[in-house]
C-alpha cells in the first residue's frame, strides 16, 4: 500500500456507513423542518445566524464564506437569492471598495427569530433527546477530535 497506509477494515467500513448514513438522515430531518417551520433553508439559517452574531449585522463576504465553510460563488448566488427576498442586503464594503459585505436587514431578522426556537425544539427532539448525557458527551468528544484531526490535514 502506497505510504504504509492500509485500508478500512470490515468493521470500520460499517461503523463509517452507519456514521454518514445517519448523519446525512438526522441533516435531512432537521432541515426538512426548518424549511417547514419558517420556510428558511438551512443555508438561509447558517448566513442569517452568521450576521446576527457579527457586529452591526454586517460581515465582509468573503469572512461569511469562511464562517459558514462556503465557497464565494456558492455564497454570492444565495445571497443574491436573500437579498430578493430581503432578508440581507448586499453592500460596498467601507474598508475595502475590492469586497462587499452581507447586511442583515429586518425581514431577516424577524425570519430568524421567527425559526430559531422550533429549529432548537427540533435539534431536541431528533438529536438531544435520542441520547444519554454520556452519549451526547461522547458525541461532542467524536466530533471536536474530527475537527482537530481534519484541520491539521487542511489542504492548502
Amino acid at each position: 500500500m502506497p505510504g504504509g497506509r492500509k485500508l478500512p477494515d470490515r468493521d470500520e467500513l460499517s461503523t463509517w456507513r452507519d456514521f454518514i448514513e445517519t448523519t446525512d438522515l438526522l441533516r435531512g430531518r432537521i432541515s426538512a423542518r426548518l424549511q417547514a417551520d419558517s420556510g428558511l433553508s438551512p443555508g438561509d439559517y447558517a448566513v442569517l445566524l452568521a450576521l446576527t452574531e457579527a457586529p452591526d449585522g454586517r460581515l465582509r463576504s468573503s469572512d461569511l464564506a469562511a464562517h459558514i465553510g462556503w465557497e464565494r460563488s456558492r455564497l454570492s448566488h444565495h445571497l443574491g437569492r436573500m437579498e430578493r427576498r430581503g432578508l440581507i442586503r448586499r453592500e460596498e464594503c467601507l474598508t475595502d471598495s475590492r469586497g462587499a459585505e452581507a447586511v442583515l436587514q429586518p425581514a431577516g431578522k424577524t425570519a430568524f427569530d421567527a425559526a430559531t426556537i422550533p429549529h432548537l425544539r427540533a435539534i431536541r427532539e431528533l438529536f438531544v433527546d435520542a441520547l444519554t448525557p454520556e452519549q451526547l458527551a461522547a458525541a461532542g468528544e467524536i466530533a471536536a477530535a474530527l475537527g482537530r484531526h481534519l484541520k491539521s490535514r487542511e489542504m492548502p
